[in-house]
């Protein structure tokens, strides 16, 4: 028989989409899936046939200046977590718990703090979530840390130095955990682990919902970690299909470069599209630019356009390269397209991405103050110029394409609801 199952999400598209391909996968299997997220994805979560609860914080009152300082490479994690976040776990966790009445089992996000206590409290079966790499602090396999890059040049030094600077930055943190310690006690509950790091695993299934590609399974993740690979959900506000300008366009010449900076880095772009323009004037080559709201003054040159957005499995698959802020949701989309990439990242997750793209040998990364159109057009050419970058990613596109996310998701699911048949194990 079927089950009720409670998704809590937060952040941005590439923080919802997992969720809603998850959920239309148990759906699809019987189960009454509810996704509770911001009341600004009302729409897009009611359209895919799932239950919408409302789970603050709300983001779409974020204005300008906080956009600008959430997406801070240094300051903006301390803002996120301790400004907007954890002074909301008090309203959101009776919003969460009111969301799970009835309910059989719970999934969280990494940063869906409220949930993740809602989950240990009521306790139902639980299955928590890592969207990128960077979250699970590895030793073995360090991040780049936005806020101190310069830490990733230590890499080599092995997991003892590494483990080091990841204690160092429990420290820097570990006062902001004071409210979360004193809303757990409100509750009658210890203050627990560190919500950042350790707290957020669920001690029953820990989902990596991001390729193997990106990342392996290293001695320090979760023993209860398994690595399924990205969850892919993609698809237009209004209906399936491309724009019908989008796709005349794209049928009048040779692929495009595509310009896009998700949909939280767009809120603070910049220069950033007339930048790309002039790049690709100076190039010569056809552009698309996934804009937002932005506007882009001026006539445009020939051989460009700008929409607001479009599904990137749709888009990126005819790019010749993907020109974007490394945010995890984008670099799936483009590594499951085969596309090589240009990687300006600003904060959190991003430069760590970003750095593994580079790695892999798909992409080449540009820090967001050189961002200029000469400095562009140089390395797009060096993209389309040395064929490597092309062979890797389209060698990194078969593997991600050949994982299949949301079954194994489904199947661990269900295993911890004790029902269902038993997911493959990562090794760790």
């Amino acid at each position: 028989m079927g089950k009720r199952i409670l998704l809590t999400a937060t952040g941005s598209l590439g923080d919802l989409h997992p969720f809603l391909a998850i959920g239309m996968g148990l759906h699809a299997r019987g189960h009454a899936v509810t996704v509770a997220t911001s009341k600004f994805y009302r729409t897009k979560v009611e359209r895919t046939g799932l239950g919408f609860a409302p789970m603050g914080p709300h983001f779409e009152s974020l204005s300008p200046e906080q956009a600008r300082g959430v997406m801070n490479a240094r300051r903006g994690p301390e803002l996120l977590v301790r400004q907007m976040l954890y002074p909301a776990v008090p309203a959101v966790y009776a919003e969460v718990m009111d969301a799970l009445r009835g309910a059989d089992a719970v999934v969280t996000h990494p940063i869906t703090f409220a949930s993740q206590i809602a989950a240990e409290k009521s306790r139902l079966p639980w299955v928590s979530t890592v969207t990128a790499p960077l979250s699970f602090f590895s030793r073995y396999d360090p991040s780049v840390l936005a806020p101190a890059p310069f830490l990733a040049k230590l890499r080599g030094l092995g997991p003892g130095v590494n483990g080091l600077i990841m204690r160092m930055g429990r420290a820097w943190t570990k006062t902001w955990m004071k409210p979360i310690a004193e809303f757990r006690a409100s509750l009658g509950m210890p203050p627990g682990q560190d919500p950042l790091f350790a707290g957020q695993h669920s001690p029953e299934r820990v989902l990596a919902m991001f390729s193997r590609v990106l990342a392996e399974p290293q001695p320090d993740w979760p023993r209860q970690a398994q690595a399924i690979g990205f969850p892919f959900y993609d698809q237009a506000e209004h209906g399936q299909g491309l724009d019908p300008e989008l796709e005349r366009f794209l049928d009048a010449g040779p692929p495009p470069v595509v310009f896009t900076l998700g949909s939280s880095a767009v809120l603070d772009a910049g220069t950033f599209y007339q930048e790309s323009l002039a790049a690709a004037k100076r190039l010569g080559c056809r552009a698309v630019l996934l804009a937002g709201a932005n506007a882009v003054a001026g006539p445009l040159p020939a051989g460009t356009a700008v929409f607001a957005y479009a599904p990137y499995s749709q888009i990126l698959p005819r790019a010749a390269a993907v020109v974007h802020q490394g945010g995890i949701g984008t670099c799936g989309q483009a590594l499951a397209a085969g596309r090589p990439m240009l990687v300006m990242p600003y904060a959190f997750d991003q430069p760590d991405n970003a750095a593994r793209l580079e790695r892999l040998g798909v992409a080449r990364v540009i820090r967001r103050k050189d961002y200029t159109a000469q400095r562009a057009a140089a390395e797009l050419d060096c993209l389309r110029s040395d064929a490597r970058y092309a062979q890797c990613a389209a060698e990194a596109g078969c593997r991600v394409r050949e994982e299949d996310a949301v079954r194994a998701a489904c199947d661990a699911v269900e295993e911890c609801m004790g029902s269902g048949s038993t997911p493959a194990r990562a090794s760790v």
